[in-house]
């Protein structure tokens, strides 16, 4: 009886100190669950935030979904949306490129510099996908202030959705806004003031092309300014440039005065006499020759060195560089027409007596000029330079003259 008792003894012993083990070793797993759960909630925090603080912050300002191309033959992309190309940096310091889609009432906005803007638009490449796409033409306007003809190019521009894109290139300080039912609402990209005579003019105008180039649809390039108005309808405009491998930009060699005597000795050996060209300013440029405009960073600074008043860089730098770089893909033309004839540093001006159907005629067919190995009597597709008061005649000749909806 004895040894049972002292047995049993013994026995709840052992049962107590396993049973205060058993705590003990509950509680150091629960002390060692809770450390481990906050230090992993801390280090996942913290890692997402390093992951996704460098793209975000580099990406524009714009509520915008990523557009993913399944379609072997797609149809035109979407009205009143336009792919946007933009390239932003990964965690890792690489470079991603992103494709944004963008409805049109958002604006063209983003904080990236002109140097970060020219590099990113110079390496969107041609992919196999953007041959899928429908090929558009951007219209690219370089202006003060508001548009004086925006409602003759509403018109030109009407049920044509998906075939060209609009940048607009105003002054900064011009805060007006555009209807919101406007083509041209969220249409300006980030501008810098631009100076007559000044290198700050081919600024904007690679301005315009980076932020078209990032558009990979975007394959013909049309500089125009607010004083420009259509000689045709769209269609025919679409066609006269899709049809044609060569660009229209003016490139012509001129021995006077205000054309080979304005090249400086300076710029040899880069640049020779013999590459110097004058041109207009408004061109019509191909994707590959856009490209070559925004990536140069070897004549562009020899330019901006040395053409200064009364060298004009807007007249040479682009047409000297075609020679240089494209002249075999160039028609060295121009397609915006424009009145020289009576003198003077700038070409004439058109008001509301000259809008007659005979004056608009002869600027459609009054010359002729090569196209495609062919001759054509249509050389010109815009025309400049009107005076805004000519906005109601040319409102009212458009249905009938230009093929264009009243």
């Amino acid at each position: 009886m004895g040894n049972e008792q002292h047995l049993l003894q013994r026995i709840s012993k052992a049962f107590y100190f396993l049973l205060q083990s058993s705590h003990i070793f509950q509680f150091f797993f629960f002390v060692f669950g809770l450390t481990f759960g906050f230090v992993a909630c801390l280090y996942l925090k913290s890692f997402l935030v390093s992951l996704q603080a460098p793209i975000y912050s580099t990406l524009p300002p714009i509520s915008s979904t990523v557009r993913q191309a399944s379609h072997k033959t797609p149809p035109p992309p979407p009205p009143l949306e336009l792919l946007l190309s933009s390239f932003v940096e990964s965690a890792n310091g690489t470079s991603n490129y992103a494709r944004v889609s963008l409805k049109k009432q958002e604006f063209l906005t983003h904080n990236m510099s002109d140097q970060e803007l020219f590099r990113n638009a110079s390496m969107v490449s041609q992919t196999e996908e953007s041959g899928r796409q429908v090929p558009k033409v951007a219209f690219m306007f370089m202006t003060k202030g508001p548009l004086p003809f925006s409602l003759l190019w509403e018109k030109f521009f009407k049920g044509h959705d998906g075939f060209y894109s609009i940048y607009v290139h105003a002054h900064p300080s011009f805060n007006d806004s555009e209807p919101e039912d406007s083509i041209f609402y969220g249409r300006r990209i980030p501008s810098q003031p631009v100076y007559w005579g000044t290198s700050s003019m081919i600024d904007a105008e690679r301005r315009l092309l980076a932020n078209a180039l990032l558009d990979i649809s975007n394959q013909r390039f049309v500089l125009l300014s607010d004083s420009c108005i259509p000689l045709f309808n769209f269609k025919i405009v679409y066609n006269y440039l899709m049809d044609s491998n060569l660009s229209f930009l003016g490139s012509f060699d001129d021995p006077r005065k205000a054309g080979r005597g304005r090249y400086s000795p300076q710029m040899w050996p880069l640049i020779n006499i013999t590459d110097w060209r004058k041109g207009s300013q408004w061109f019509e440029v191909h994707r590959d020759l856009a490209m070559h405009i925004v990536s140069d960073t070897k004549y562009y600074p020899i330019f901006q060195k040395h053409c200064l008043m009364p060298c004009y860089m807007d007249e040479h730098y682009i047409p000297t560089l075609a020679n240089m770089l494209y002249s075999e893909f160039n028609s060295n033309r121009s397609i915006t027409w424009v009145d020289w004839s009576r003198g003077g540093p700038h070409p004439a001006k058109f008001g509301w007596g000259d809008i007659t159907d005979e004056f608009l005629n002869q600027i459609r067919f009054g010359s002729t000029c090569p196209y495609n190995e062919n001759t054509t009597s249509i050389c010109f597709l815009f025309a400049r330079k009107f005076l805004p008061i000519t906005l109601e005649p040319l409102l009212r000749v458009a249905p009938l003259l230009l093929g264009l909806e009243p």
